[in-house]
């Protein structure tokens, strides 16, 4: 079971709002929006991302490694090894 399942409601809000701000972005192309004025929006959008992704990691060592560390054994060591893996994957975007 999802580890943001509490959460879901909230992200899907959240997420909704990036594809909407990823729309802006799309109509501001479209419209020749100035550079910086698009660029600005791109970090914004960036950021709104990072935040959802902090937001499910969160949820993920709360529950799925809390609860695979809890049990032990080898699937806490492959939770870990695969909670690692998404913090290294996100500190490359």
């Amino acid at each position: 079971m999802a580890g943001y399942r509490t959460d879901k409601d909230q992200l899907l809000r959240r997420l909704r709002r990036v594809e909407g701000q990823i729309r802006g972005l799309q109509r501001m192309v479209d419209t020749d929006t100035y550079c910086i004025d698009t660029l600005t929006q791109v970090s914004a959008a960036t950021k709104a991302l990072q935040s959802v992704a902090l937001q499910l990691l969160d949820s993920h060592l709360a529950h799925c490694v809390h609860d695979a560390i809890a049990g032990g054994g080898a699937e806490a060591d492959a939770k870990v090894a695969e909670a690692s893996q998404a913090i290294a994957r996100l500190m490359r975007a």
